[in-house]
């Protein structure tokens, strides 16, 4: 099972506005989310968490990093602490929620060793950004977000903390506290040491962590250093808490009507209204996607015994059902998004799905088995720059 510990936490100093300098997670932001973000304040998180320019723009990252440590803009705790981090919102079905889940530093594992379960195949990722930054700064910035199998953490989170940063962004509040009780901090790192921990979002963060404790134990020798925790926020596996939305398929390669032939083998084709966000909730309500291009739109309904042996998933169904053809993939959360790239003409088709269940979810975790890539879009997503964890130094790369 997972080692989960408390660290001293890097935070922004009380006074700065977090509203200011705190953002999105990188992989969500476009070069315009940036340039907004980093216009807010000089000390916006995006000028270290998504460094601009040449070859050495992680140096300058670090280098900012370091000036607004000397600065007094960050600071660093005492001593060891979680950080409990509260996120209140209504879901799209109108419904209140509080997601509620700890900071910390969760065990980096090998591959396959269980403790820490991927839940979705990953697509490669050829970039060494994530990699380059943090061997740059020593510090890990995003966190990963793991789902603990562990029951009973929600309740231990039920008393706050001491509140050290709040904030309101796109209808969501977002609170953080600081724990450093020495009971407390046992008791969270005792619970979520007794299952195993599932990664919801940040698989690609998590595989370069592994890296980062590779490279570090093979430059100093050791195996106890701050390297073999990676920033993670660890919250229940409870259906109350998560909102999960879908993120739809995209086509190109291949015309519409070469997907849509492909398709009509394992799916019931109806002709289906233009979508409308409500269109959404009819996939889940009916038990059915929907096939759309640029001027059309069709209800798919899964053909009795099309897809016997395959996971009851919308994305293994389409896999299976277009398996064979030269059609290629891309992912897409939000209607408007997909309906955008087959307007532009980057996608001949698209397939909207179904969000995948919390049943399904811990399915996947307790039999050891895996998703397609991009079976779910956990909503809302953590911000950066709340809490940073520094990590063991390694020596430049030549």
């Amino acid at each position: 099972m997972p080692r989960f510990l408390p660290f001293p936490a890097v935070r922004y100093a009380p006074g700065v506005d977090l509203d200011a300098v705190i953002a999105p997670p990188y992989d969500v932001l476009s070069d315009a989310d940036v340039d907004a973000l980093a216009a807010r304040d000089p000390h916006n998180i995006v000028h270290v968490d998504v460094p601009r320019g040449g070859e050495d723009r992680y140096e300058r990252a670090a280098q900012a990093w370091q000036a607004w440590l000397d600065e007094g803009v960050l600071t660093v705790d005492d001593e060891p602490s979680f950080t409990i981090y509260r996120m209140s919102f209504t879901d799209a079905t109108g419904a209140p929620r509080t997601i509620v889940g700890v900071l910390g530093g969760l065990e980096v594992v090998d591959e396959g060793a269980g403790g820490v379960l991927p839940h979705e195949r990953t697509t490669p990722k050829a970039k060494t950004d994530r990699l380059d930054l943090t061997i740059a700064t020593a510090t890990n910035l995003s966190p990963v977000w793991g789902l603990s199998l562990a029951t009973g953490l929600t309740t231990l989170l039920t008393e706050p903390g001491e509140e050290v940063g709040r904030l309101e962004v796109d209808g969501v509040t977002h609170v953080v506290e600081r724990v450093t009780d020495p009971e407390r901090l046992a008791a969270i790192t005792e619970l979520v040491a007794t299952d195993d921990v599932l990664i919801a979002d940040g698989h690609h963060r998590y595989a370069i962590s592994r890296t980062y404790r590779d490279e570090v134990r093979g430059a100093t020798g050791r195996t106890d250093t701050p390297a073999e925790q990676t920033l993670a926020f660890v919250n229940e596996l409870v259906d109350d808490q998560l909102s999960i939305e879908a993120i739809h398929r995209a086509y190109s390669g291949v015309d519409a009507a070469a997907v849509r032939e492909a398709l009509a083998a394992s799916f019931e084709i109806e002709e289906a209204p233009h979508p409308t966000p409500a269109t959404l909730a009819q996939l889940v309500e009916h038990g059915r996607l929907l096939f759309l291009t640029r001027d059309e739109a069709a209800w798919l309904t899964p053909k009795k015994d099309a897809f016997g042996g395959i996971r009851e998933l919308d994305g293994a169904y389409l896999e299976h059902a277009l398996a064979g053809t030269q059609a290629s993939v891309a992912y897409q959360h939000g209607l408007d998004q997909v309906l955008g790239l087959l307007r532009s003409g980057e996608a001949s088709a698209a397939v909207l799905i179904r969000p995948t269940s919390l049943a399904e979810i811990e399915k996947t975790a307790r039999f050891g088995l895996l998703m397609p890539p991009k079976s779910t879009f956990f909503t809302p997503k953590l911000r950066t720059g709340l809490v940073a964890q520094p990590t063991e130094p390694l020596p430049a790369r030549d």
